[in-house]
């Protein structure tokens, strides 16, 4: 019987779960978005903002605390030298779930968990790549201006063949 127990199992042991839900925990902090189920983001949503809630005190208690749900020192390092400074003013929600679709093989719903503070970096990004593109286009102007010397050429070629009819 359930009894109270609020939080999704995702038909999985204790023990794989707080695996899973750890490993998931270090790709997002690693990398600032990860791709999974909607279900799946929903348990780590639960599980990663305590832990970024922990982060913002900088002390060796909570460094520690952070370590044993993560087990992993370069995710403890990332997450209280760079993640901490940025959601040191946040009040909570550290964390958006971002619902991208269904998976092809079994329908499942798809979506994209990722640290609110730093989408800004990925968009910034991404507008450099349109503005890139943009410069592209007006690069394949270029030839068309080429193509007008090249009409020009022959109006000069014309007028030393008038002159010797004269």
């Amino acid at each position: 019987m359930r009894h109270g127990k609020k939080f999704n199992h995702l038909s999985r042991t204790a023990t794989h779960r707080d695996a899973m839900l750890s490993n998931m925990a270090v790709s997002l902090i690693m990398h600032k978005r990860i791709t999974t189920t909607l279900a799946k983001a929903k348990a780590l949503k639960k599980f990663v903002e305590p832990l970024l809630t922990k982060a913002k005190q900088d002390t060796t208690n909570a460094r520690r605390v952070v370590f044993s749900h993560l087990q992993n020192k370069f995710a403890v390092t990332e997450l209280f030298q760079v993640i901490s400074p940025k959601i040191a003013d946040r009040p909570g929600g550290y964390t958006r779930i971002i619902k991208t679709g269904f998976r092809q093989g079994d329908m499942a719903p798809i979506c994209f968990i990722e640290l609110v503070d730093f989408d800004e970096n990925m968009a910034k990004t991404q507008k450099k790549a349109t503005r890139t593109r943009r410069s592209r286009k007006s690069g394949a102007a270029a030839p068309a201006t080429e193509a007008p010397a090249a009409a020009e050429a022959p109006a000069a070629e014309e007028a030393p063949a008038e002159a010797p009819a004269e």
